[in-house]
């Protein structure tokens, strides 16, 4: 009988070590910031929850320059549900080429405006509820519940996800499973500022390239850096 193959298990940080991990990222890192100082602001910018989900579902696999073009040019011609649901193949998708993927990303548009009208035209604001309607995963759910309903939540997106891996913080392998992981634990007066925090800390100094550990605040907590050691 060939012998089972052994499941390395993610290393994690320790309970206090989080603990202490979020507060020098709250010490260091700019918060919720609205306003042209640098600070992080939130990457959809949306001013509601119909067109903060749309943006998210368009920024898959896009920049956020490109994202933030095909977003614009769609909500010059069409704000709600009813309204897209009115456009035309081809004027949707050309709105949208910007973002890429725009054939897949148009039939998803559609699907959820479908679904939003459906039930009234009102967005959920539980990340159940958000999770049930077509286009939208745990990411965007928790982009949207953060940014437009105000809940305490940390949307994990690609930078997030890598300080959650490298550092031992909440290891997962998709974004999904590092975001229930951070849920549980991220002590709770961190979780309405720790995106902004560590979207900024991912951006700066924990970068996807050439990360610059000799400057870093965490590295005697890292346990990416202790184990290159």
């Amino acid at each position: 009988m060939a012998k089972a193959k052994k499941t390395l298990q993610p290393r994690e940080l320790a309970s206090l070590d989080v603990e202490t991990m979020f507060r020098r990222l709250s010490d260091a890192m700019p918060g919720n910031w609205r306003d042209d100082h640098g600070g992080a602001k939130g990457p959809k910018g949306q001013p509601d929850a119909f067109r903060a989900c749309v943006a998210c579902m368009l920024s898959a696999q896009s920049l956020d320059t490109n994202t933030a073009k095909a977003a614009e040019q769609l909500f010059a011609i069409a704000k709600t549900p009813e309204a897209m649901l009115a456009l035309d193949d081809d004027t949707l998708i050309d709105a949208i080429r910007p973002a890429g993927l725009y054939n897949n990303k148009a039939k998803s548009i559609r699907k959820f405006c479908a679904a939003l009208m459906e039930r009234g035209g009102t967005v959920p604001e539980s990340r159940a509820g958000l999770m049930e309607m077509p286009g939208i995963g745990r990411k965007c759910a928790d982009i949207v519940m953060s940014f437009t309903f105000g809940a305490n939540v940390i949307a994990v997106d690609t930078h997030v996800g890598r300080v959650c891996n490298r550092t031992g913080l909440a290891p997962g392998k998709t974004e999904a499973k590092v975001a229930e992981r951070l849920d549980k634990r991220a002590p709770e007066w961190a979780k309405a500022e720790g995106h902004f925090w560590l979207i900024q800390f991912g951006k700066k100094i924990c970068t996807s390239r050439a990360p610059k550990c000799s400057d870093c605040f965490l590295r005697d907590l890292c346990l990416w850096e202790n184990k290159a050691r």
